[in-house]
């Protein structure tokens, strides 16, 4: 095993295919891999699903799978520090622009409020229904509504 050749086919063994040929391209080319940033991986459960869900409730659930696996595989930092951002430019901006950047914001969390709503106790939902009231009335004052 320790030549990289097999003596019964005289041909080189997998393992010496898979390297190049050169011993220092051998050595430049496992740094270039080891230096790719490991994934973080996804968080241990049995699904995305709520069980036994149907209409509505699945097809939303189906389709956020894929648009929740990219935001978790985001850096943690940056979902959180643009919605700030957006939220601090809903406040402090009176007009239409206040209200078109709180929108995204207003988005996310209703559909957050949505997918996590079976799990939640009475707590959780409360907050979830104030947080939204709050951008809706937000993104009415700042479009003139109210």
């Amino acid at each position: 095993m320790g030549s990289e050749t097999d003596p019964k086919r005289r041909r080189p063994t997998r393992a010496a295919r898979s390297l190049p040929a050169h011993p220092l391209a051998r050595e430049q080319a496992r740094p270039a891999a080891a230096s790719r940033p490991a994934r973080r991986p996804l968080p241990a459960g049995e699904s995305f699903f709520t069980p036994g869900a149907t209409g509505v409730r699945r097809a939303v659930e189906l389709k956020s799978a894929a648009p929740l696996v990219f935001l978790f595989r985001l850096p943690r930092w940056l979902l959180p520090v643009v919605m700030i951002v957006l939220l601090l430019v809903g406040l402090v901006v009176p007009d239409w622009r206040g209200a078109v950047a709180v929108l995204p914001v207003l988005a996310f969390v209703v559909w957050l409020a949505y997918l996590s709503w079976p799990s939640l106790r009475v707590g959780g939902r409360l907050l979830r229904v104030a947080l939204s009231t709050f951008l809706i009335l937000l993104t009415a004052t700042r479009f003139g509504l109210i």
